[in-house]
């Protein structure tokens, strides 16, 4: 199988990228809000309220899609993705009450950023199994750095029109993710990279579980936990950066949101630098490690006297474990539970984030926030205890 002529696999990843740059531009909705404010006289809080929607919405329908694709291929998934997207910014663009804004963008244009979102890391991972860190951390990191490739074109159309903005962005949305997914093709049955020997597999395990057994497991609960419990520190710092720097740390606006654009910085770099540390160091070795970091940088935001500089940088170490996050939990799917059906198991994981979009922001709202931080940092250890409970893989024994 190795000797068939197959297509150069890094074709794959560079229309996953492409993908994942459209989609990632979600990240810069705190652009909008104010510009929707000013125009249509809406509640802050409710515009704010767009991003949860949308985020849950992702969230759901990676389930969704990830079963769907895993019967029929990414590329027409992905391609339904991208028209979903493209439609929900452009019916946006006519919204003329929040009900409407939360229909067009936050529901359709959610389901779309889901539907397409799990093809591009499910056919990753089958492509380069001898590097899922690595290259699920590459496939994330356009994601993470989507806000910050569009943030400038994104204000450069609402220098116009907000409104407007939403029909140029979901026409570019539209046609750039629909060209990624003619990328996204799945490996000839048996794959196997080039001098690269696939790990012995234990007597009589099912390398490949289904959505119902892997369910079956303890680990994919304390996995879930897991996962859920790092977004949480991580979306409560990414979704109250600037509030955090301008109340907390009495920085001006300008300051605090420079915050975003460094924590932003570090989250897509934690991404690629986590992924490619994990194939070397372990999936689990490098977790813990990233659990524990968190936890002292929550530690200290809940103790010590902020300036710019510690702010900056403790923001900035939590945004990097937080990118770690987003790219190994893909890989440990796979490495767990395989590659057959990682579409849909990894959508099952997945919805942990979605969850902590939720979770994250209301704890940081609730209560001041030097006590978010210490709730965060004590989840985060909690993690990590985890972390060394599921070291080694689940097995399915066959029957």
């Amino acid at each position: 199988m190795n000797k068939e002529r197959v297509m150069n696999r890094w074709l794959v990843v560079f229309g996953a990228v492409l993908i994942q740059l459209c989609l990632g531009a979600v990240y810069a909705w705190s652009l909008f809000n104010q510009p929707l404010v000013d125009k249509f006289h809406w509640d802050q809080a409710d515009v704010v309220f767009t991003f949860s929607i949308t985020i849950l919405v992702f969230s759901i329908f990676t389930i969704i899609a990830g079963k769907i694709q895993d019967k029929i291929g990414p590329r027409w998934v992905a391609t339904a993705g991208g028209v979903l997207l493209g439609a929900g910014l452009m019916l946006a663009s006519q919204a003329t009450t929040i009900t409407q804004l939360y229909l067009f963008y936050g529901l359709i244009g959610g389901a779309g950023i889901g539907t397409a979102y799990v093809c591009p890391l499910a056919t990753c991972l089958k492509w380069f199994p001898d590097k899922r860190g690595l290259i699920s951390g590459i496939a994330v990191a356009g994601f993470g750095a989507g806000a910050l490739v569009f943030k400038p074109l994104i204000l450069a159309f609402l220098a116009v029109d907000v409104s407007s903005t939403f029909l140029y962005l979901g026409i570019i949305y539209l046609a750039a993710v629909v060209v990624g997914a003619q990328f996204l093709v799945l490996p000839p049955a048996g794959y196997c990279p080039e001098g690269w020997t696939p790990p012995a597999a234990a007597a009589g395990a099912v390398r490949d579980f289904s959505p119902g057994q892997m369910l079956g497991t303890l680990h994919f609960y304390l996995l879930w936990v897991m996962y859920l419990f790092g977004c949480t520190a991580g979306l409560m710092i990414i979704g109250l950066a600037k509030d955090i720097g301008e109340k907390l740390v009495s920085l001006s606006a300008a300051e605090a949101a420079n915050a975003v654009v460094v924590v932003a910085i570090f989250n897509a770099a934690g991404r690629i630098i986590w992924g490619t540390l994990s194939d070397k160091l372990g999936r689990m070795n490098s977790l813990l490690v990233m659990y524990a970091l968190a936890a002292v940088a929550m530690f200290l935001m809940s103790s010590i006297t902020m300036g710019y500089g510690s702010y900056l940088g403790l923001c900035s170490l939590i945004g990097f474990c937080f990118g770690g996050f987003l790219a190994l939990f893909p890989s440990v799917t796979a490495d767990y539970y395989g590659t057959q059906n990682v579409g849909t198991n990894y959508g099952l994981m997945f919805l942990a984030y979605g969850t902590a979009a939720i979770v994250g922001p209301k704890v940081g709202t609730s209560v001041p926030f030097t006590q978010a931080f210490l709730i965060a940092a004590v989840l985060c250890l909690i993690a990590g205890g985890l972390s060394l409970l599921v070291r080694k893989p689940p097995q399915l024994k066959s029957v």
